[in-house]
């Protein structure tokens, strides 16, 4: 037989694109228009509805960026139309195929009910099925023209980020507003031989069955009257229905398709507009349910169901009734998708204690899953964090973007740094966006690493990043594929129940130990400087608020807890987690709100702790110590004189009590204070750092804090990447314009550096070491006018280090200094949280930092066979897609050098330089709500309960990565204690004896012990 097979595979294209689809719509009435342009920010229903319209004409231009266009449409049904499938088809000047980024509306009926959103992939609004013939159609369509922000796909910069700068001109053209009659039997056989046609390619070029489909195919278009393509579809249908009946082969992939929409809660839009995506996307997911009785759509972030509860009433009643019958299934059970690497530990537990129970509250469901498709690296606590929370099991996609290594599992177990594990999947269909394409069923089937022992996977279907959500057209492949030889079978199910059938075939998966680090947006670790220093500086001001707030809610009778205004603040805290918020990659718009949100949140917050200070009554100054060690420091008073003061953890302390250590003497530049001798060079580096605790062992073996400007273009997302090449191309900053000495005191030294350079950007350090501290501070303000540029500030320590310890949520993880594999080597630029150390038997050293994240640690051999292991802060970045104007203008944090460092001092020195010593007046002092004995035992968060019970909650963790035992004691009369779970639930009963309670924690274990009072 002849080899046919091109001129049938190019004569289906040819008749399908140009004969079948456009018959899917067989007569069709324009609909009259109106419009009415909203001032400003968009406006509430009634007031649109209440406005006065204009004749609007199609072909008009329409939109400013970022405004909002209302459209009253208006028509009716014609009488012969009767007992047809009639829609409204609506296209608003659509760009591209991407429904996230553009032109988007919500069609309201005049009564105010929201129908169904419109969007490029989604254009239709059902009128009637079947018509009656005369049905009266008036609708009010609510058009956002967000401009498209990728149109030139990352390649050049725009002003259209922020709508300060986007302009007004209009950005569409509204093409169609029309009433028309779905053809039904042409839109079957469009999808019928859309399937066929796409799994042609995946099948092998000897493969019978691909000869099989091409020649139906050839067949079955024989019967297709061009001129009359409604009249013949059903035939068309019928020859090709023994072909789309076989089924599919018993060792068949079987992928559970979960309907899936992933709206990022603020990216390439604001979060104002989340706020309206969200009602789109889900009006239209419960109008599909409505429609397909055996669809199953999962969706997560509480935060979004909570935007459409306050704001969206009649879509959250849709949304109760889909849960209510199955079809909808709130997973993850966080806030917000998070960041997987850059939210502290605490943070991390309240995204799930908040995620968790809005879903428990309003639906009575308890999710089983952590549910974080999209974000860019996941932190190695996760696993115990999610256990302790109730969760089963763990999804995510990113993994698959692997700049180098591919991921060697698709299911398995994830082991986390305490060692519990989680059941682990990510899909093989690489993508959270499916449609269930030939393509991708075929990718699926070929990347699947678990063949041979296990035979199953999931894929999240339906437009995202953005929103839109499953289509019918996506249903109806889903339906096709269901047992269709040659294809993978697709199954609509819960993600629990996919999660329960492959752990059941599969019982014994491989276990993946650690972190699950992306190889790719490395440069998120540090875009956006301003955004990541609100972050954590509102994580620590809201332990400090709890804190207190705790202690005068125990010693205050007339105290009230600040329940509610902690929520809500926490909340808005966790929503700029989002994993496109915090790590940097959205646009202008965004970055500005979360600045601004940040100050609130720092305002009211300090209003809450000094308002919980205040109650405990006024007196003589005191010195508040939020962290959970000692301190033994220098305080700066508000006359400016300096006092050393020792308070203890979680406690309080009249100033200036404690010993006199022995003053900092200043030569030249040269500072001593017996404990460390450092001498600043003439370029403003560091020449040498001695511990004089060491013999005067010499810590530097090159120039210490050695600023490093590299250039920084990545190869494609300017905002995401930092890739390898940019180490090849820096200046060294070593012009400094004056290097002084600004304070001289018995118990303060310290050196100011003033630098300029590049495009006007300026540096100026104050390098400080105390009295009694062997830490030295580099306070650093940069006004920042680079751009493409990375600026780094590197310590080169003669230590031979073998691993890196960088601390991570509730604990640290250890990195491998070498570069001996393709795995070493891709960890080019890695995160942590408060310090990273280094060590050798017997030596180590911490760098500390308030507000970064990113680093880097490498090794080399000097010439004297001496290793030099140089440990690299990430600064600041310039990149300019999607905000050109990321990180410019001015900057204050600082990081700090601790020499002679073990694990316990880096952990105790993050503790102290995130949250500085507090002064107050305070006649009460009391008693720390909880203190300690017991090395190792970290006490991180200490509030009420949540149930508003007066129960204390205490979050404690193992900070050093080894056994801890100890006995935490109450500055209170204890009456219970018990052990919970992250939800504040009870596990078992802890042993009390008196006011103490006895603590074992294995490595990196977290516990929360729920403590209740003893009333008098």
């Amino acid at each position: 037989m002849h080899d046919e097979r091109r001129r049938i595979e190019d004569r289906a294209r040819r008749l399908h694109e140009q004969r079948v689809r456009p018959a899917i719509y067989a007569a069709t009435v324009p609909l009259d228009t109106e419009a009415w342009q909203a001032p400003g920010e968009p406006v509430p229903f009634e007031e649109a509805a209440a406005a006065s319209y204009e004749p609007f004409s199609m072909g008009t231009p329409w939109g400013p960026p970022w405004g909002t266009t209302w459209f009253r449409i208006r028509g009716r049904v014609p009488a012969e139309w009767a007992g047809k499938r009639v829609e409204a088809v609506i296209d608003l000047g659509f760009v591209g195929g991407w429904p996230g980024n553009q032109a988007e509306a919500l069609v309201h009926r005049t009564d105010g009910t929201p129908l169904k959103a419109v969007n490029p992939l989604n254009q239709y609004v059902p009128i009637a099925r079947p018509a009656a013939g005369g049905e009266r159609i008036d609708y009010l369509v609510e058009a956002a023209s967000n401009p498209d922000i990728l149109a030139d796909n990352f390649s050049r910069t725009t002003p259209l980020g922020d709508i300060i700068t986007a302009g007004d001109k209009p950005l569409y053209t509204f093409r169609r507003a029309d009433i028309a009659v779905l053809d039904e039997e042409v839109w079957h056989l469009d999808l019928d031989i859309q399937v066929l046609r796409e799994l042609i390619p995946e099948l092998g070029e000897h493969d019978p069955r691909r000869h099989e489909i091409a020649h139906a195919l050839d067949r079955a278009l024989d019967l297709l009257d061009l001129e009359d393509v409604s009249g013949t579809a059903a035939d068309v249908r019928a020859a090709l229905r023994s072909t789309l009946s076989k089924p599919a082969h018993a060792s068949a992939h079987v992928i559970s398709g979960v309907g899936h929409a992933h709206i990022d809660s603020a990216w390439l839009w604001p979060i104002r507009e989340t706020k309206r995506k969200t009602s789109r996307t889900f009006s239209n997911v419960t109008a599909l349910a409505d429609e397909y009785e055996d669809f199953v759509f999962a969706c997560s972030q509480a935060q979004q169901y909570e935007w459409v509860r306050a704001t969206y009433p009649k879509v959250w009643a849709r949304i109760q009734e889909s849960v209510g019958r199955g079809q909808w299934v709130p997973v993850g059970g966080m806030w917000v998708e998070a960041d997987g690497n850059l939210p502290g530990g605490e943070a991390v537990a309240r995204q799930l204690v908040h995620g968790k129970r809005f879903f428990i509250e309003h639906f009575g469901v308890e999710t089983k899953g952590v549910w974080l498709p999209d974000s860019f690296g996941y932190s190695a606590a996760y696993p115990q964090l999610a256990k302790l929370a109730g969760n089963e099991w763990f999804l995510t996609q990113k993994i698959s973007w692997n700049q180098t290594n591919r991921f060697p599992h698709h299911t398995f177990w994830w082991e986390g740094i305490d060692g519990t594990r989680i059941f682990t999947h990510f899909p093989p269909i690489d993508t959270y966006n499916a449609r269930f394409s030939g393509e991708e069923m075929g990718r699926a089937t070929r990347n699947y690493q678990e063949k041979g022992v296990a035979t199953r996977s999931l894929a999240p279907f339906g437009w995202g990043d953005g929103g839109g959500g499953p289509t019918r057209e996506i249903m109806e492949r889903a339906r096709r594929l269901a047992d269709l030889e040659g294809s993978p079978k697709v199954v609509v199910e819960h993600p629990d129940a996919f999660f329960a059938k492959a752990r059941e075939e599969y019982p014994d998966p491989p276990v993946w130990v650690g972190e699950l680090y992306l190889e790719l947006h490395r440069g998120t670790y540090t875009s956006q400087a301003r955004t990541k220093q609100g972050n954590r500086r509102s994580e620590h001001q809201l332990r400090e608020a709890e804190l207190w707030a705790t202690t005068a809610a125990l010693h205050v009778p007339d105290y009230a807890y600040p329940y509610e205004r902690l929520d809500r603040l926490w909340k808005t805290v966790l929503l700029h987690q989002f994993h496109d918020i915090l790590p940097g990659s959205s646009i202008a718009w965004v970055h500005r709100e979360a600045e601004a949100e940040y100050a609130r949140v720092a305002k009211e917050v300090e209003e809450l702790t000094a308002g919980a200070l205040a109650a405990l009554g006024a007196g003589g100054p005191c010195v508040f110590n939020t962290s959970p060690v000692e301190r033994r420091e220098v305080v700066r008073t508000a006359d400016g004189s300096l006092v050393h003061t020792v308070v203890p953890a979680n406690g309080s302390a009249p100033l200036g009590v404690g010993e006199r250590p022995r003053p900092v003497t200043v030569a030249g530049r040269v500072l001593d204070n017996g404990l460390v001798r450092v001498e600043v060079a003439e370029d403003g580096t560091l020449a040498s750092v001695r511990d004089l605790r060491s013999g005067g062992r010499e810590i530097l073996a090159g120039r210490g804090n050695l600023l490093r400007l590299h250039t920084d273009l990545p190869n494609h997302w300017d905002a995401w990447d930092v890739d390898k090449h940019y180490r090849n191309r820096y200046t060294d900053l070593l012009d400094a314009q004056s290097v002084t000495v600004v304070e001289e005191e018995p118990l303060l030294g310290a050196i100011r550096v003033e630098r300029s350079f590049g495009k006007g950007s300026t540096i100026v350090q104050t390098i400080t070491l105390r009295a009694g501290s062997p830490r030295i501070d580099f306070e650093t303000h940069i006004d920042w006018q680079e751009a493409e540029k990375f600026l780094k500030a590197g310590f080169p320590v003669d230590i031979r280090a073998a691993h890196s310890s960088a601390e991570i949520a509730f604990g640290h993880v250890q990195r491998p200094t070498h570069t001996n594999t393709s795995w070493e080597s891709a960890r080019f630029e890695v995160s942590g949280h408060r310090w990273v150390h280094i060590g050798e038997p017997g030596y180590g050293v911490a760098v500390i930092n308030d507000s970064t994240y990113g680093h880097d640690v490498s090794r080399t051999v000097r010439e004297d066979g001496g290793t030099t292991t140089t440990v690299r802060l990430s600064l600041l970045r310039a990149p300019r897609i999607p905000d050109p104007e990321a990180d410019q203008g001015r900057h204050r944090f600082t990081y700090a050098l601790l020499p002679g460092a073990t694990i316990e001092d880096a952990v105790a020195e993050g503790y102290a330089l995130n949250l500085p010593l507090r002064l107050a007046d305070s006649a009460g002092r009391p008693e720390p709500v909880v203190s300690v004995e017991g090395t190792g035992v970290t006490v991180e968060a200490v509030k009420l309960a949540d149930d508003a019970s007066g129960d204390v909650v205490v979050r404690l963790y193992e900070s050093r990565g080894g056994r801890a035992r100890g006995t935490l004691r109450t500055g209170f009369p204890l009456a219970d204690a018990q052990l919970t779970d992250l939800l504040e639930r009870p596990l078992t009963t802890a042993d009390a004896n008196g006011d103490s309670v006895p603590v074992t924690l294995r490595p990196f274990e977290i516990q929360t012990l729920r403590l209740t009072v003893r009333k008098a």
